[in-house]
């Protein structure tokens, strides 16, 4: 039996950074990384926004280069899927019956794209944007595609919604909730982003709820139908609400799972030599109040899959980083810093009418998280607050011409 000193499940960020951090830090032992896409470990975020737009080729969105990963000796098993763990006798399965043993095991395998559950939702033409794959049958499509329903007001969703504008497609977006990124973001931020797509020709609509996807006589899906029984054309449907983490063989192996894998400090399982990091790992976070949460970002990922790979080196503090997000739709670009669930209070800083504004939010008077549109300054000035814990002035909080440097803390 094939047998790696560490093995990665997944190709993903988090498990490429973890085989790269390892081998910066001189782990000289054998490493293997299995990933279920048949391409070497790409950047995500782009498919939504450059590579969906032709403005990125695929190559430019890879990783690192092709030829890093044999030159760094890391073995590359793509197009396999793990399907089991036998913990005890330290080996994984793949759907095509290979036994691949390991001394220590890390797992990264993200989350899969949700889907509708509903009559029509695996019909041709319904589609989630997850993977390459995803985006290559978009683009394979677009030529012939008039009308577009987004389902799903997240940020994936409403970048895609963006792109596809700008490709002079009739988008229609529909949200369950009262308003998009309602679960993500304060008010003004969601209002402001529904007013920028409807002002872009975007039909964009909340409070709705998706009864069905109806079909032609071919099977390819042709409209959206709504709960209120109104038809929406659609050409194709993309589907944006959310992923399910990958956890099913480490929880059938006696993982502890809630929402996710659940981790220690460390990014260690309740399984011995097994890690979990990056989207399917669930960690008590400092920015979510003590909490235990999994994030769904990149830089999550990233540092996730350093904190495992400094533990295995024997060496590293706990996982601590602050949470941060990005998000590009037409010419704004947004940065999150900190967790705003929980937050009592939001500040507005700025005019949103002139589209460069931030939006503090504030838990018991401390600054916990702020949005900065097209203000990257406040952005990485907010950071500094967010890890101190500041409890800040709310006046000068609330007042653009003060920098978020110099707002004073509250008597």
């Amino acid at each position: 039996m094939e047998k790696y000193d560490i093995l990665i499940v997944g190709g993903g960020h988090a498990g490429a950074q973890a085989a790269a951090t390892l081998r910066q830090m001189t782990f000289e032992g054998s490493m293997g990384i299995i990933g279920d896409e048949g391409f070497f470990p790409y950047h995500r975020p782009p498919l939504s926004k450059e590579f969906l737009s032709d403005e990125k080729e695929f190559g430019q969105c890879l990783l690192r280069p092709v030829s890093f990963w044999k030159d760094a000796h890391i073995g590359m098993t793509l197009g396999v899927k793990v399907v089991s763990v036998a913990s005890s006798d330290q080996y994984v399965e793949t759907d095509q019956g290979r036994r691949i043993g390991y001394e220590k095991l890390i797992w990264a395998a993200g989350g899969s794209a949700r889907q509708l559950q509903c009559d029509g939702a695996r019909a041709d033409g319904v589609v989630s944007i997850r993977r390459r794959t995803d985006v290559d049958y978009i683009k394979r499509r677009l030529g012939n595609i008039e009308n577009v329903v987004l389902i799903g007001g997240g940020y994936i969703g409403l970048e895609a919604t963006a792109i596809l504008t700008k490709l002079k497609k009739n988008v229609t977006v529909l949200e369950a909730l009262d308003r998009v990124l309602a679960r993500v973001a304060g008010e003004p931020l969601s209002r402001f982003y529904e007013s920028e797509h409807r002002k872009a020709g975007v039909d964009l609509r909340t409070n709705v709820l998706v009864e069905k996807i109806e079909t032609d006589g071919a099977g390819h899906a042709n409209g959206v139908v709504l709960s209120c029984g109104e038809t929406i054309p659609a050409d194709l449907v993309i589907v944006g609400t959310g992923i399910d983490p990958n956890i099913e063989p480490i929880a059938n192996a006696g993982a502890e799972c809630d929402n996710g894998i659940i981790v220690d400090g460390h990014c260690r399982t309740s399984l011995p030599n097994v890690y979990a990091i990056g989207d399917c790992a669930a960690h008590v976070n400092v920015y979510a109040d003590g909490k235990r949460i999994r994030l769904e970002s990149v830089q999550n990922a990233n540092d996730q899959a350093k904190v495992a790979a400094r533990d295995i080196m024997g060496a590293g503090d706990p996982y601590g980083a602050v949470p941060w997000f990005w998000s590009n739709q037409y010419d704004l670009r947004l940065q999150t810093v900190g967790l705003s669930a929980g937050h009592d209070r939001c500040i507005t800083r700025g005019d949103l009418a002139g589209r460069s504004f931030s939006v503090a939010y504030l838990k018991d008077g401390v600054l916990i998280a702020l949005d900065a549109v097209n203000a990257p300054k406040e952005y990485v000035q907010a950071r500094s607050h967010i890890v101190a814990r500041s409890t800040l002035d709310e006046a000068e909080l609330a007042d653009s011409s003060i920098a978020l440097r110099d707002v004073r803390t509250a008597p």
